[in-house]
């Protein structure tokens, strides 16, 4: 099965090659590889040109979200998967993001991976902080005896949804621009539109450098995702999370609508006056 894979990116060459290393290195499938270059001037517009990467281009960093959907324009593949330009992509990921998708029943889904990183992530554990640093046989060894399980109510990259179901939310939200609060977005505009597993596969797992690119200072600017978020759609990020995805949990099949006890009631109360506030 092959993906259409969107990658978007801003002056991280070091990053992206070994990101691109790793997908041809590690995948069972041929796939589209799709770029957005924010930038490029660290020398990543020359090297994509030079091998024959399939990108959109800008100038100036746009933002993950419009980088996104631009690159979106040009997938051809009846899935699109989402990735950070920092990750390491596991052997056989893509052989196993597959399985998955041709046992359900339809491609009303999000699936994503679990990520291993040296300081937080699903897995806690330290191959390198650096693209430099990476210790690459270290981590081929050691990579799948690490113990997790497959996951409910996920919201981060990698993601894999159906061309469809993209198309029909119109994919990433662009007034979350630079990116913060985005894949929450996408997720309760998926949840409106009647997706009900989300679900993070546990042995589908990449290494992340803890999102080298959105720490840059200047992608924040004028951001607050949580504060867009919640006037967007009445409620927190934490309570969506906490309420309808059951974020952290084993996961046990679709989810439901949330229980709406005292404590959800509660909550919601502090959710709309906060967003009076605001």
């Amino acid at each position: 099965m092959q993906f259409s894979i969107l990658i978007p990116t801003f002056n991280n060459l070091e990053y992206l090659k070994l990101l691109l290393y790793s997908i041809k290195k590690n995948s069972s499938f041929n796939h589209e590889i799709i770029l957005f270059i924010n930038d490029g001037s660290d020398g990543t517009l020359d090297y994509i040109k030079k091998k024959r990467i399939k990108f959109c281009h800008s100038k100036k960093n746009i933002g993950l979200c419009s980088s996104i959907n631009l690159a979106a324009k040009k997938a051809t593949k009846d899935f699109y998967l989402y990735a950070h330009d920092d990750m390491y992509f596991c052997p056989k990921w893509d052989y196993i993001l597959s399985k998955e998708v041709l046992a359900l029943k339809n491609k009303k889904f999000y699936l994503s991976g679990t990520m291993i990183e040296p300081k937080s992530g699903h897995i806690r554990f330290n191959f390198g902080e650096t693209a430099k640093t990476f210790n690459e046989k270290k981590f081929l060894f050691k990579y799948d005896k690490l113990r997790f399980y497959d996951h409910q109510g996920t919201h981060f990259a990698p993601h894999l949804v159906s061309s469809k179901i993209w198309k029909s939310v119109k994919g990433f939200s662009e007034e979350f621009n630079p990116g913060d609060g985005s894949d929450p977005d996408f997720n309760m505009k998926l949840w409106n539109s009647g997706v009900r597993i989300f679900k993070g596969i546990d042995k589908f797992r990449v290494y992340h450098f803890s999102s080298v690119t959105t720490r840059k200072k200047k992608n924040f600017i004028n951001n607050r995702g949580d504060k867009t978020f919640l006037k967007k759609w009445g409620i927190s990020i934490k309570f969506f999370k906490k309420y309808y995805l059951k974020s952290k949990s084993k996961y046990n099949g679709p989810l439901t609508e949330p229980e709406k006890n005292l404590k959800f009631l509660i909550e919601l109360l502090i959710c709309k006056i906060k967003k009076i506030t605001l």
